[in-house]
């Protein structure tokens, strides 16, 4: 490739920047033509693609590239240290390249508008709402970890297994769209992690590989919470980018299954939010609402905190640190807080939708 062109697309690095800038001031424009318009066949492509095959294809590709990456720097090593302006040059060429087409095949949808105006609901919540709907929250998940076990002290065990739960999930993508077509959900391409483990050491339940547009899910998630972490993913797959939103989306297709076990998962998903949201705000009535909820219900979550302990690294918060970044670059200002703003979503859903 001659110099002239490795210059113009380094280059072009700035003016895809300020495009980008552009366009998230303006998310009907996104919405119409990129996020409902061209965005429903690209994803389509690479899940018809890339679906029927049952390993992640994206992460092979990641792990070859890297490992390419690393032995072309070894081997150029002198080299890249005579013409240090030149591989930075490459660099960026690289970096623009791939900012192009993040954005082509999926990252737009950071600028998409937000989930709330599509359902027309109110997504800023005082404390008193969020208190109100934990009070509710916790009612309903007792009352299914009662109707599962016959027993307030027993956690719930999942009796299926990670494909069975795809599997549910997927299906009741399908019965939800005919009456929320923004659930829309054709060609299925959901694997696990082929990197599970390492997933569990960054703290990453699942994630999308934009590129392929296959959702991957970390396999080591205990079952109770993996129905929600894989309706969370294919809710990127669709098209929703923000966490707050896709977290919404993981909760809201997890609780309309007909299936008592997958309700359990939605409900103490999003009662674990909205504790934390309590928790931040007044410790003294968090404690207080702990006092409520069921022993078997705790069980599960200590469940959940016992795998996050057992992965515990210094590493972890560097990950989380740069991943934060990553959000905060792409629309979301509270970087990976933007989880937990879930809570306003569940709060202004439920105003309309009574628990």
């Amino acid at each position: 490739m001659k110099n002239k062109l490795r210059n113009g697309i380094a280059l072009s690095l700035i003016p895809q920047i300020i495009a980008v800038k552009w366009l998230s001031n303006y998310p009907e424009i996104v919405e119409n033509l990129y996020s409902t318009g061209i965005y429903p066949s690209i994803s389509k492509f690479f899940r018809t693609l890339f679906g029927w095959i049952p390993f992640s294809v994206g992460e092979i590709v990641y792990s070859s590239l890297l490992i390419l990456a690393v032995y072309y720097i070894y081997k150029k090593r002198l080299n890249i240290k005579k013409n240090k302006r030149v591989f930075l040059r490459d660099c960026l060429m690289v970096f623009s390249v791939l900012f192009f087409t993040f954005h082509l095949v999926w990252g737009f949808n950071y600028h998409r508008q937000p989930l709330s105006e599509t359902l027309f609901i109110n997504e800023e919540a005082t404390y008193d709402d969020i208190k109100l709907l934990t009070q509710k929250l916790i009612e309903k998940t007792n009352s299914l970890q009662y109707q599962i076990t016959n027993d307030t002290t027993e956690i719930v065990r999942i009796p299926y297994s990670r494909k069975e739960i795809v599997e549910k999930t997927v299906a009741n993508y399908s019965v939800l769209d005919e009456h929320l077509p923004f659930l829309h959900y054709p060609r299925k391409s959901i694997k696990k992690s082929l990197f599970s483990s390492l997933s569990s050491y960054m703290g990453i339940g699942g994630y999308l590989n934009p590129f392929t547009n296959e959702a991957q899910v970390n396999g080591k998630t205990p079952l109770f919470r993996y129905p929600v972490i894989s309706a969370h993913e294919i809710g990127h797959q669709i098209g929703y980018a923000k966490e707050n939103e896709t977290n919404f989306i993981g909760y809201l297709v997890t609780t309309k299954n007909e299936d008592v076990y997958f309700q359990f998962s939605a409900n103490a998903y999003a009662l674990s939010y909205c504790l934390n949201a309590i928790q931040r705000t007044n410790k003294s009535e968090a404690q207080e609402l702990y006092k409520q909820i069921n022993s078997g219900v705790l069980k599960n979550y200590q469940e959940l905190s016992a795998f996050h302990e057992a992965y515990e690294n210094p590493f972890e918060p560097i990950f989380k640190s740069v991943f934060s970044t990553f959000l905060k670059a792409n629309n979301q200002a509270d970087g990976v807080n933007s989880y937990s703003r879930v809570v306003h979503l569940l709060v202004g859903y439920h105003e309309k939708n009574p628990l």
